[in-house]
């Protein structure tokens, strides 16, 4: 557990603050002894709640947001993270208050305002600031959306009779199709907000070694200083619970059963080829792993380079510990290939070809044996996949001009449900009800996820809230561009953003961001990009 003394609440120098904090503190109360620890306690139990959702939203059957295609027992496991985040969400507006209303400064790697920086630094500084209001505007826009859409509700939709009770709106307000959907969706999204900008407060704060060594002028976060001991830990984090749940996936496809973690048949997709670890769909196994993999290649690929460059100021053990990363990455890469998905192997080729292309480009005045090293092992990998799965894959490769077909004259019917209501869409959750008012005779497909996520959120949003929502997701990404954050080179976040690609490319032909751990590991992913920054201060 992170402790710290006094001292280290004056600020990351350790001297006087800025006249602003001074005059803050001036209208504020004094920060007590019991306010630092409990706010201490509060950053620290934030931490164990991440790691909590982080790992056991893939464990939980890779927790569906919604009924429909899933078995219904598995529903808690959508309220289990509901509640982890609504109590981030509550440390966090606690954090804020203390560090706001009660002037305590505790020592964090975001860039301090004062008179004393250079003019261009703080005209970045501004921009910066102005992107993380805006992405906190955009969130709670995004938010008001969904509450409005649910609370100004065209219909009721009654499952049981398959009919929509239909009710008196504010034709010009967002609305929905389903109150009820609409409602669930913005629980989990409400949820999703506060782990979001819980885990980018939370990274950005410093521990007590890192604050001393601020203080104290040493090179802590340079250009060959090792990442954030939070970012450490949570990319330890998500990699060992991804090569895990890559060692449960790999020995239930070979011992052949059809039950997800050998607990739990699922309602659909019965056949074991069909499903892969806690998935019950392996296409949605192949986009988590797809998601993951990449990321934790750029994690080794960053301690690797900072510990060359700066053997003597770091940590030893960052080095032993590294090659443990490389084992991670090769059983999660193999994953969406032996999980017979089509999409998911095709994703994995092209992510393993980006990658190996980056890392030509970050070695190229490396020695030929460590190139070639780095392709041996990317190829291995391919290797391996293939090995294990190359006959069921090649019969499903064959067959993927009829797939995307079928698929595709159940977008055309969608693409009706788009143009019927352009602006504000039908609602957020409401895809699956209102299908069936376009389909063309009761026996044609009734999907309950469009296999088109980009598609799906424009007939569910609208124009208006998919414009929102694009906006956000590129303020998190613009962020990095910015001084202010602690460095976090571009190794790192190169291939994050390949990862986050990929999941934008399966989104295009499956559902994966209809699945609630996928989405909030791309949240996390899009926070740890929006908590770090190209230059250091």
């Amino acid at each position: 557990m992170e402790t710290s003394n006094l001292s280290d609440a004056a600020g990351p120098s350790g001297g006087e603050p800025p006249s602003s904090a001074r005059s803050a503190r001036g209208r504020a109360r004094p920060v007590t002894l019991r306010t630092v620890l409990a706010y201490q306690w509060s950053d620290q139990f934030s931490e164990w709640l991440i790691y909590f959702a982080v790992v056991f939203s893939p464990w939980a059957f890779g927790t569906p947001q919604f009924w429909s295609g899933f078995n219904t027992h598995q529903f808690w496991s959508t309220w289990v993270v509901n509640v982890t985040g609504y109590l981030l969400g509550l440390l966090l507006l606690f954090k804020l208050l203390v560090r706001w209303r009660r002037g305590h400064r505790p020592a964090r790697w975001q860039m301090e305002t004062d008179d004393r920086q250079p003019k261009a630094h703080s005209l970045a500084g501004g921009a910066a600031c102005v992107l993380t209001v805006g992405l906190a505007v955009l969130t709670f826009a995004i938010l008001a959306y969904c509450l409005i859409s649910a609370l100004n509700a065209r219909a009721v939709y009654n499952p049981v009779s398959m009919e929509f009770v239909y009710q008196s709106h504010v034709v010009w307000l967002p609305h929905s199709y389903d109150c009820g959907r609409t409602l669930q969706g913005f629980a989990n999204y409400l949820a999703l907000a506060c782990v979001f900008w819980a885990t980018r407060d939370w990274l950005l704060g410093k521990t007590p070694e890192e604050a001393r060594d601020g203080r104290a002028g040493s090179l802590v976060n340079g250009q060959g200083a090792p990442l954030p001991a939070r970012l450490r830990r949570l990319l330890w984090v998500i990699s060992i619970n991804g090569a895990l749940l890559a060692a449960e996936g790999i020995c239930q496809r070979l011992s052949g059963s059809g039950k997800l973690l050998w607990l739990v048949e699922p309602r659909i997709n019965r056949m074991a080829e069909a499903q892969f670890g806690p998935y019950a769909y392996r296409s949605n196994a192949a986009q988590f792993f797809n998601l993951v993999w990449p990321v934790t290649l750029g994690f080794w690929w960053t301690i690797r380079h900072r510990v060359r460059h700066r053997a003597h100021l770091l940590d030893p053990s960052l080095f032993r510990r590294a090659p443990v990363l490389l084992v991670c990455v090769l059983l999660m890469a193999v994953c969406p290939i032996i999980s017979y998905s089509r999409g998911g192997a095709l994703v994995a080729f092209g992510n393993l070809g980006i990658a190996a292309v980056l890392l030509l480009f970050g070695l190229r005045r490396r020695h030929p044996l460590v190139k070639f090293g780095m392709l041996l092992f990317l190829g291995t990998t391919l290797a391996l996949g293939l090995s294990l799965s190359w006959d069921k894959l090649s019969e499903r490769l064959g067959d993927i001009e009829s797939g995307y077909l079928g698929r595709e004259s159940i977008n055309q019917t969608a693409r009706k449900m788009a143009q019927d209501y352009p602006l504000f869409g039908t609602g957020p959750g409401t895809f699956e009800p209102v299908f069936q008012l376009y389909r063309e005779s009761p026996i044609e497909y009734w999907p309950a996820q469009l296999h088109n996520d980009w598609l799906e959120t424009l007939i569910t949003f609208g124009w208006v809230g998919s414009a929102l929502i694009a906006l956000a997701f590129a303020s998190a990404l613009a962020r990095w561009f910015f001084p202010g954050n602690p460095h976090g080179g571009w190794r790192l976040v190169s291939l994050v953003w390949v990862a986050l690609a990929g999941c934008l490319l399966h989104a295009r032909f499956d559902f994966p961001l209809q699945i609630y751990s996928i989405l909030l590991l791309f949240l996390v992913l899009c926070a740890i990009v929006f908590s770090l920054s190209r230059h250091s201060d």
